[in-house]
């Protein structure tokens, strides 16, 4: 999971310009605006049912709303039945990352990413890192008023390859996702989404035609670890995922590993085997570090130890390129050749210490890569 900076308001405390927070040469700090325009923009992908009701389409909760109420993820409102986005053009969180921090391991190495995010979200993850993002309203974060074409502008202005629609759960403010990354491919910039997965297939398919490339946390491999842990389902994810794969668009998976919770090598090993008989070998899978945050600050740090027992499990399985993330110098940062053995690309942390790529393949034996490397 990503961490973002950025703090938010308290509930019910007044609205107050936002923190930003640069990783490069080129303040952004300059964004604030104290305006606070909150624009609202009518939803796509729902349906109006009878007596001025409407259904959500967007994620598998298909939320019916009555007029002046909201859906389940706190910025989608029915206005006289009519379904609006209120969080666009809203950004509460706004940072220049690298894009190792995603994480994205094989999507343009070494380079850095525009992130932002809204509030609100369509989960309610115990161990949320972003939960002052997350589980808030766009009324109760401090937000600025940053609509598509200057997020590109902003983007262009320091010389950033990619925005990525991420910190909280970007399917929520899933028309400014879509509206920006057009804006973004007409002027030559990236967009990718870090996301949960829980998202229908039909607005997926829309989505990812505008994207280039995509995160998935999938948070375990059990409808049960879900339901208590992220108020949420696994199968609508893993189905998220073959989309993915079939759309054809670059995409990794993140396993947050939680202590006694999701860490077991026969889920991992289940897991790993539908992996490579749904996806293939070729999907980067990064394992994660627990911290205790949120709701789940009983639990320890994941050990180390587990972290490298579940990646031997899954590359035991057939998996080429699992990772260890949340755990700066430990060797499963760095990306190996599948064929040969040799490390190709060595990290510690968010940092590129030595990429031996030659235009996506392995220098010592020829191997082809997978991934966007230019």
């Amino acid at each position: 999971m990503e961490l973002s900076a950025l703090g938010s308001a308290g509930l019910g405390s007044p609205l107050a310009q936002p923190l930003f927070i640069p990783k490069h040469k080129g303040s952004i700090k300059d964004l604030i605006d104290r305006k606070h325009i909150f624009v609202a923009k009518e939803a796509q992908f729902y349906k109006k049912l009878e007596h001025g009701k409407i259904q959500c389409q967007i994620c598998p909760r298909k939320c019916v709303v009555d007029k002046m109420e909201r859906g389940f993820c706190g910025n989608r409102e029915n206005r006289g039945g009519k379904y609006y986005v209120l969080a666009y053009a809203n950004p509460c969180a706004a940072h220049i990352d690298p894009i190792e921090k995603k994480p994205f391991f094989h999507f343009l190495p070494g380079t850095q990413a525009f992130s932002i995010s809204t509030a609100g979200c369509n989960l309610v993850c115990k161990f949320c890192q972003n939960w002052q993002i997350s589980q808030f309203r766009p009324e109760q974060t401090e937000n600025i008023y940053l609509p598509p074409d200057r997020v590109v502008e902003v983007a262009k202005d320091r010389n950033v390859t990619t925005i990525a629609y991420t910190y909280a759960e970007p399917v929520v403010f899933y028309e400014y996702m879509y509206d920006t990354s057009i804006d973004a491919r007409r002027e030559g910039v990236r967009s990718v989404m870090v996301s949960a997965g829980f998202i229908n297939p039909d607005p997926l398919r829309k989505l990812v035609k505008v994207l280039d490339a995509v995160k998935i946390d999938l948070k375990a491999f059990t409808e049960k670890y879900y339901h208590d842990v992220c108020s949420g389902e696994l199968k609508p994810v893993l189905q998220t995922l073959e989309v993915l794969h079939e759309e054809k668009i670059w995409f990794e998976i993140v396993y947050l590993v939680v202590p006694t919770l999701n860490d077991s090598v026969s889920e991992i090993r289940q897991m790993s085997q539908w992996i490579m008989k749904t996806l293939g070998p070729d999907v980067p899978l990064h394992f994660s570090r627990f911290y205790p945050m949120y709701m789940l600050k009983n639990l320890p740090p994941t050990p180390v130890s587990t972290l490298e027992r579940l990646r031997k499990t899954a590359m035991d399985a057939g998996i080429h390129f699992v990772y260890i993330g949340n755990v700066p110098g430990n060797p499963g940062e760095s990306t190996y050749c599948p064929h040969c053995g040799k490390r190709l690309i060595y990290r510690i942390g968010y940092e590129i210490i030595e990429n031996h790529l030659k235009d996506g393949k392995c220098p010592y034996c020829g191997t082809k890569i997978p991934g966007v490397w230019k």
